[in-house]
């Protein structure tokens, strides 16, 4: 039933990962053209879907969403240099607790789509490259 079913992802990427990318390889659940990684659009060796964005406007999410748990926005000069945006911020956090609960990044995601009316502008046109680029990618993969 699923002989010529066109099927590709887009997936995030630490090394780690690595084994586990390679043997949807060699299962041959998926061709290796079809395993897409958000570091195959940042240009860098490991990549999460919030390095598609700039580090700048990512953070600035996360310290709208987290301001009333943090005792002051993070500042981007104070992260600590990981591949991963997300892993500087957790880090960030383990060394400067929030308030209360703990870093979700999916509170983000859900801050930057309830207000896109007045986000919108700040995204930059690299991250609009980027997002285009991948959906574009992806398209011609499954058309």
């Amino acid at each position: 039933a699923q002989k010529g079913l066109r099927v590709a992802t887009l997936i995030d990427f630490q090394k780690q990962h690595l084994q586990m990318i390679e043997n949807l390889y060699k299962r041959k659940l998926l061709g290796k053209n079809h395993v897409l990684t958000f570091a195959d659009f940042t240009k860098k060796q490991e990549a999460d879907i919030e390095d598609m964005f700039e580090p700048d406007f990512y953070l600035a999410l996360v310290n709208d969403e987290y301001k009333a748990q943090l005792d002051k926005p993070i500042p981007i000069a104070d992260l600590k240099p990981f591949p991963r945006i997300l892993a500087a911020i957790e880090d960030y956090c383990e060394q400067h607790p929030l308030k209360a609960g703990a870093l979700n990044h999916y509170r983000p995601a859900r801050y930057l789509t309830e207000n896109m009316g007045t986000l919108e502008a700040q995204i930059s046109d690299a991250t609009l490259n980027r997002f285009e680029d991948a959906f574009r990618t992806l398209n011609r993969l499954l058309s």
